[in-house]
């Protein structure tokens, strides 16, 4: 009996939830539809009213009239940092069976706001989407605010995502409420840099085999499968590249197809070029960056600089001139450890800077 009542329960909410616009909410609803709210990242529009997407890094911005805002997302959607105007950022969380609206801001001085929302984790499982805004009942949707013109992805593994950068003890391990992209080297950078950057990233993935899979490779679970769809693990839609193209594309793979002593090196860079000309025919006229580090050291850090330069040397004897490389200093602990040996907030910062000082240079970004 408790069983069936606790079902029901969840069956009324769900089905609240599907009507969205009569909400017993007081104040506006804003639909997702609206003109006026700004996405980035690779989002699934296949039902408008419920825009779906996995990526850390995926951005919901607009700007409003009013003295309050509420979010409204699918329940267990996952994590989201909020930023109203230009006060501090702060994390938002959709991790309730029945936390489908979460207050972003109370009294606000009457006037115009705005709202930046990131999502912070790796959505795969929970499978979040974002179900509109609420506004006063005299409150209005303005304009949107103006993109920097400076454009950037990132492809990359746990280290890009923020697996465990929240966390202060290596012994930890995978938790959503440790794990904060908003925090990476990857975002960091592109404020640094004024831009706005599109993510791929999913913690264990490889180039030719993900964490801990066999010497032969994981052809059905790598960067060079997942690129191609808009949604990691969902293969419904293609991702249409046209709809975003980078000046800019940093990639950091290769930790994990070299994390345990199971790896070919041949398969490995056979892997690499194949995948740098996949993101070459997508990205055209980007200046692509192959990254390496922080978490790899010894004679893997090796193998992995050695091969991603062999890489952009044949890049460049095949006529690709917009290839270049750049190492992170290896991490050693000094700024501490997040959960499982990842890279801490501090070791993000450090990589940070390091990162914006070389593409600075590089793209003439001063």
């Amino acid at each position: 009996m408790k069983r069936i009542k606790l079902l029901t329960l969840a069956t009324l909410a769900t089905l609240c939830m599907q009507a969205s616009t009569t909400l017993p909410l007081k104040g506006k609803v804003i639909n997702p539809t609206d003109k006026n709210i700004q996405y980035i990242g690779r989002i699934c529009f296949d039902n408008p009213m419920r825009p779906r997407f996995t990526f850390p890094g995926t951005q919901i911005n607009a700007r409003f009239t009013g003295t309050s805002l509420k979010m409204i997302a699918k329940p267990k959607s996952g994590f989201f940092m909020a930023q109203i105007d230009e006060a501090e950022p702060f994390k938002v969380s959709f991790m309730g069976e029945r936390d489908s609206v979460v207050t972003l801001a109370t009294a606000l001085p009457k006037g115009e706001h705005s709202v930046r929302l990131m999502y912070v984790i790796e959505g795969y499982e929970l499978k979040p989407d974002f179900r509109g805004f609420v506004l006063d009942s005299d409150g209005m949707m303005l304009e949107a605010p103006t993109l920097p013109e400076r454009r950037i992805e990132f492809i990359g593994n746990s280290i890009t995502c923020g697996y465990g950068n929240e966390s202060t003890f290596e012994g930890d391990h995978f938790e959503y409420e440790t794990e904060n992209h908003y925090l990476t080297y990857a975002q960091i950078t592109t404020r640094d840099l004024n831009a706005v950057a599109h993510v791929v990233a999913r913690s264990g993935i490889g180039v030719y085999r993900h964490y801990g899979g066999p010497k032969t490779g994981t052809p059905e679970n790598v960067m060079t499968t997942e690129y191609e769809y808009t949604n990691l693990y969902d293969r419904s839609e293609r991702w249409d590249f046209s709809r975003y193209q980078p000046q800019l594309v940093c990639i950091n793979l290769g930790t994990n197809d070299l994390s345990t002593n199971n790896y070919d090196v041949k398969l490995f860079k056979q892997a690499w070029k194949k995948f740098l000309k996949q993101v070459r025919q997508h990205n055209p006229n980007a200046k692509i960056v192959l990254l390496c580090g922080s978490m790899l050291n010894g004679k893997e850090l090796e193998i992995a600089k050695n091969t991603l330069n062999e890489v952009v040397e044949e890049a460049k004897k095949d006529g690709d001139n917009e290839v270049y490389r750049f190492d992170f200093t290896p991490h050693t602990g000094s700024l501490y450890y997040g959960a499982d040996w990842h890279p801490s907030l501090w070791q993000h910062q450090k990589m940070a800077g390091e990162l914006t000082a070389f593409l600075r240079t590089l793209m003439h970004w001063f």
